[in-house]
C-alpha cells in the first residue's frame, strides 16, 4: 500500500517536473500519469524506472542543441513539448501489455512492453540524434539527400543512435527483470526493427504537407498562418500514429518469434 502511495506521488511529481520544464503540455502530463500508473499496476517499481529513462533520455536529447533543430522543427507537426497525442503514441502500446500482464502475468507481456519502450526509445535518439549529421539524410523511396526531419529518411549517425537506443533499453531490460540474454537480444533487434517500420511508414504512408505561401513541405496542417495541402500520406496516418503502430508491430513480432524459438 504505502510502495503503491510512493509511486502514486512520484509519478505526480513527474508530470509536473516535466510540465515546468515544457517536455510536456498540460494534457501531456495527465496523460503520461495514466500510462504510468498502468505500468506500475503491471510492472511495479522496475516498470516505472524503465519507462522513466526513456522519458528522462528522449527529453533530454530532444532538448539538446535545441537551437540547431529550430529549421527541421519548421517540417514537423509538433515541436519537442509532447502533448496527449505523443504520450499515447511513445506509450500506449506499452500501458496495454502491462494491463495484459497484470491480468495474465507471462513472459510474452513483458517483452512486448519492453519492445515497445525500446522501439520509441530508438526512434526517438535516431530523430534528434540524427537531425544533428553534418550531412542531409538520405530518403528511402528515391536515395537522394534531403532535409532535416524528412520523415523516411535516413543518416548514418541517426541509425547508430537508433541501434544505441534500443541497446540502452535493452541492458536496463537485463537489469530490473533479470532476463535470459536470448530475451536481451531479441529486445534489442526487436527496438531497433520497430525504429525501421517507423522509417518506411513515414517514408510511404505518412501525411506529407505542403504550404503555398512558402512552398516547404511539412507535416504540419497549417503553416504561414494559412491550411496546407496534402501531397502524400494516409488519413489519420500522421507522425503519432506510426509511432504507435510501429511499436505496436515490433513489439507482436516479437513475441511471435519468441513462441517460434
Amino acid at each position: 500500500m504505502l510502495e503503491g502511495i510512493s509511486a502514486f506521488i512520484v509519478i505526480i511529481v513527474v508530470a509536473v517536473a516535466g510540465v515546468r520544464l515544457n517536455a510536456l503540455t498540460i494534457t501531456g502530463a495527465f496523460t503520461a500519469m495514466f500510462v504510468g500508473m498502468s505500468v506500475y499496476i503491471g510492472f511495479g517499481v522496475n516498470g516505472l524506472a524503465l519507462l522513466g529513462a526513456f522519458f528522462a533520455t528522449s527529453s533530454f536529447w530532444s532538448k539538446y542543441k535545441s537551437a540547431a533543430k529550430t529549421k527541421m522543427e519548421e517540417k514537423l507537426a509538433k515541436g519537442g513539448t509532447r502533448d496527449w497525442l505523443q504520450v499515447l503514441a511513445n506509450g500506449g502500446a506499452a500501458s496495454l501489455f502491462s494491463l495484459l500482464y497484470s491480468l495474465q502475468p507471462e513472459l510474452i507481456w513483458m517483452l512486448g512492453f519492453i519492445v515497445c519502450i525500446a522501439s520509441a526509445n530508438s526512434d526517438t535518439w535516431a530523430s534528434e540524434i540524427g537531425s544533428l549529421s553534418r550531412e542531409n539524410p538520405i530518403y528511402i523511396r528515391t536515395f537522394k539527400r534531403v532535409e532535416r526531419g524528412t520523415s523516411g529518411a535516413i543518416s548514418g549517425l541517426g541509425s547508430v543512435a537508433g541501434a544505441s537506443g534500443s541497446f540502452f533499453i535493452s541492458i536496463l531490460s537485463y537489469w530490473f527483470f533479470h532476463l535470459d540474454l536470448y530475451l536481451v537480444v531479441i529486445i534489442f533487434l526487436f527496438g531497433f526493427i520497430g525504429n525501421v517500420i517507423d522509417t518506411l511508414f513515414g517514408a510511404f504512408y505518412q501525411q506529407v504537407y505542403i504550404c503555398e505561401q512558402c512552398g516547404i513541405t511539412t507535416e504540419k496542417k497549417s503553416h504561414c498562418q494559412f491550411p496546407t495541402i496534402r501531397i502524400k500520406g494516409f488519413t489519420l496516418v500522421d507522425n503519432d500514429m506510426v509511432n504507435f503502430l510501429s511499436g505496436l508491430i515490433a513489439a507482436i513480432l516479437s513475441i511471435v518469434i519468441f513462441r517460434l524459438f
